[in-house]
């Protein structure tokens, strides 16, 4: 553990801690993390309460689970209910609510869903039982997406027949394009570090160049995240606004090409819906025609219909980065990780569900 524990030594984070208080002029600023795991990071740290009191950090759209509307929910029910069929998902999708019911209320009426820790496990699924058709849900940013499109063209290497996604992938850059412009107001982005693996740094130039908001690709560990902050003051104070890599020991500027080209083979980029933040041109990602039988939407015929949110539900507004999860009338009362309201409390990733979990973290702060 000893390479962990070196981004968690004390002395390490109270110097960090000095670099932001120098670099701040004390006049406000407000940052937003884009990745569901930095918010729990965040929460679980403490990190807010190292922070100068001119500093706010805003969480935003960074959880995939979080931003899948209930429509697409809703037509994995409708699939669920399909002789034959296997609904086969990453765990955090199986309690996400849809307009009326979720997957695990199916479940428990008898329908076939299996949680899988990948797509690979969904193909030995489909292997498995030839007889009947296997459905995996495609859900996530361009962290996921490279191994869903490996997956299908492991399954058409392998002529399986009976196993197709249900594609809700999207992507980051388009949704932070929408914040940007949205009149959030905003003094830098912590870019996520899972999708920058992927990615890279370099498709974030544009916040820098068209909009003025300094850009950090930041890790998850306590140093890494207040060394973004102190790299966003720093930017904010000396009045630049450029894309730079504090997480460079995982994620280079041009990405990872490999998983890139598996994306582009696979998938084609379409408007897509996000909850909270509405249909965003170029953010998802559609199984392309030359793999159509793969398309869980070409197979049987469907498409997404919107969705009915959850009545009192805030997530939008967390998602969007107006309000924070404490300020839901919902939460701590109604909405609960044992019952959940809403898929911001639902998901690991959730907003919601880090402040339920952590928010005493931010009063007395134990990185």
């Amino acid at each position: 553990m000893k390479y962990v524990s070196e981004f968690r030594e004390g002395n390490w984070v109270r110097a960090l801690v000095r670099e932001i208080q120098n670099a701040v002029s004390g006049r406000p600023l407000r940052f937003m993390e884009v990745c569901g795991t930095h918010t729990m990071s965040i929460y679980r740290h403490g990190i807010r309460s190292l922070l100068p009191k001119t500093i706010e950090l805003i969480s935003g759209p960074g959880c995939p689970v979080c931003v899948t509307p209930p429509g697409y929910i809703d037509l994995a029910l409708q699939l669920s209910r399909e002789e034959d069929t296997i609904i086969t998902t990453f765990g955090d999708m199986v309690r996400v609510p849809g307009s009326d019911q979720s997957l695990a209320d199916v479940r428990a009426g008898g329908a076939s869903v299996e949680v899988c820790y990948s797509p690979a496990d969904a193909l030995q699924v489909a292997r498995g039982r030839p007889d009947q058709r296997v459905v995996f849900l495609g859900v996530g940013f361009e962290t996921t997406a490279p191994i869903v499109a490996g997956a299908i063209l492991r399954a058409e290497e392998m002529s399986l027949g009976n196993f197709s996604v249900l594609s809700a992938h999207k992507l980051i850059p388009p949704a932070m394009k929408l914040l940007a412009e949205s009149g959030v107001a905003l003094d830098g982005f912590l870019c996520p570090a899972h999708v920058s693996v992927i990615i890279g740094a370099e498709p974030y130039q544009f916040l820098a160049q068209q909009y003025h908001l300094p850009c950090v690709v930041t890790g998850f560990e306590p140093s890494d995240i207040l060394q973004g902050i102190w790299m966003l003051a720093r930017q904010v104070e000396q009045g630049r606004a450029v894309v730079e890599n504090q997480y460079s020991r995982a994620a280079k500027m041009d990405g990872n090409p490999r998983a890139l080209d598996a994306m582009e083979k696979v998938f084609e980029q379409v408007t897509s819906t996000w909850r909270g933040l509405g249909a965003i041109p170029g953010s998802g990602l559609r199984i392309r025609e030359s793999y159509s039988v793969f398309d869980a939407e070409r197979v049987f015929g469907v498409t997404p219909k919107e969705g009915k949110e959850p009545a009192g539900c805030r997530c939008g507004e967390v998602l969007r980065g107006l309000e924070r999860p404490e300020q839901c009338p919902l939460f701590g009362t109604t909405c609960t990780p044992v019952a959940p309201v809403g898929p911001c409390m639902v998901s690991s990733e959730g907003a919601c569900a880090a402040a339920f979990k952590y928010g005493g973290m931010e009063q007395g702060g134990r990185a």
